[in-house]
This record gives structure tokens, sequence and C-alpha cells, in this order.
């Protein structure tokens, strides 16, 4: 097994064990419960779920991607992304959990079937961003923990995170790689990890590894955390 399999099968279980979390969380949701309003602005639970099926779709053409070398691409276009979203959010709610279910059950096929060589090849994310396969595991496991939070369910991100023990590193790392271009050497502290950017950093921000995960997304302005905190554009 190469490190780059062993990093991607490590976060696959991940994925699973946080796919059965999502199962039991919305197994109950009634069309009241999914028409409500998500912690997104804008957004239904039913848009939250629409969401993440894309998603899991998405990504499992970038598996493909990295594992055939034929140019999958996550989405045909945004356009074509947002139109699915919201096409999907207006279906009736057995259809929604039904879609949910099956697109996170034909990522977790196609990636339980990935060769072990495969997961260190590339694809390309939609900023057009070169991503291993090992990567789109990661970011995988990240839409569905910060997105359980996102569903206002009972769930903040600590709890989330608290789910995924040693892979709360990978999830927090993950987040700062989408915003390094906006933060300065900085050194990150929380959950018992720790993060370093740049070659010598003078500050430390630190809280709980769920409060440094809202923040990074966009989801906190980082008032309950200690130290000089930066601010941070808006998340896109």
């Amino acid at each position: 097994m190469t490190t780059a399999s062993e990093k991607a099968h490590a976060l696959l279980d991940g994925v699973r064990k946080l796919d059965d979390e999502w199962a039991r969380v919305i197994g109950g949701l009634g069309e009241p419960e999914l028409r409500a309003p998500s912690a997104l602005p804008g957004w239904s639970r039913a848009h939250v779920l629409a969401h993440l099926a894309r998603n899991a779709d998405g990504l499992r053409n970038l598996l493909t991607w990295a594992n055939t070398g034929v140019e999958t691409p996550m989405y045909a276009s945004p356009e074509a992304r947002d139109a699915d979203i919201e096409a999907g959010a207006r279906r009736g709610a057995a259809d929604i959990l039904a879609d949910f279910v099956a697109s996170a059950g034909r990522f977790e096929q196609y990636a339980a079937a990935m060769p072990d060589e495969a997961w260190a090849r590339e694809a390309r994310n939609r900023q057009g961003a070169p991503v291993t396969g090992a990567v789109v595991a990661r970011m995988r496991l990240s839409e569905l923990t910060i997105h359980l939070a996102d569903l206002d369910r009972g769930y903040d991100l600590d709890r989330v995170l608290g789910l995924l023990g040693p892979l709360t590193e990978d999830v927090v790392q993950h987040a700062i790689t989408s915003r390094a271009a906006h933060l300065p050497a900085l050194r990150l502290a929380g959950g018992g990890f720790e993060w370093t950017m740049g070659a010598a950093p003078g500050v430390t921000v630190s809280g709980s590894a769920g409060q440094l995960l809202a923040w990074l997304t966009g989801r906190s302005d980082g008032a309950a955390l200690d130290g000089d905190v930066p601010r941070l554009p808006a998340w896109a």
C-alpha cells in the first residue's frame, strides 16, 4: 500500500462514519423539517442535502479522472451545479433523502474499488487546481463534516469533529489550504493539534478545533478564539 492510498483509506473510513451519522440524522426528516432554514443563509435543509448529493457525484467524477486519466470535470459548469442543487431541493422529502443516500453510496463504492496507485494521481478541482485522489477523499470528508453542522440539527463543528478523532487534523488542514492566500504567517492550535503557516509565525491563534474550523470556513468571525485573529474575506 502506498502512502497516498494509506491516507486515502483512513479518510474513507471517516467518510463512511459520517455517512452513517448523516443517515441517522436525516432518517426522520419530513417536509416541514426539510423546508426549514439551515444555518446557511438562503438555504433550506433540502438545499444542504441536495448540495451534498451533487458533491458526492462531482467528487466521484474527480476520482474517475484520477483513476482513468480521462478528464472528467466535477461539474459541467458552475451554472449547472447551481441549477442541479435548486432542482434537487424542490423534490419531495422521500426523493431528497433517497438521493442523498444513493449518491453517498456511489461515492463510497467507487472509492472502495480504486487501485492503490490511483490515489496519488491527479485530477483538477473546480478552480482548476491539481488535486490527488487522496485529496479528493479529504474534500468529501470536509464537506460532510462542515455541512452536518450547517444542517442545524443539534451538531456544532466540535461535536462532528469529535466523531473523527485524528482525522480532525486533515479536515482543518483542508480548510487552511483553501484559505492559504488569505492567511498570514500564523500558528493555529486547537483540539490537541497544531498547524503552522509561514516560516516564522509570530502570532498564535487558539481555541477548539471546531472554533478554528468555523472561523476558517466563514461560519464565525473568530471572536471565540484567543489571539490576534486575522479578518478573513467571505467564504467562496
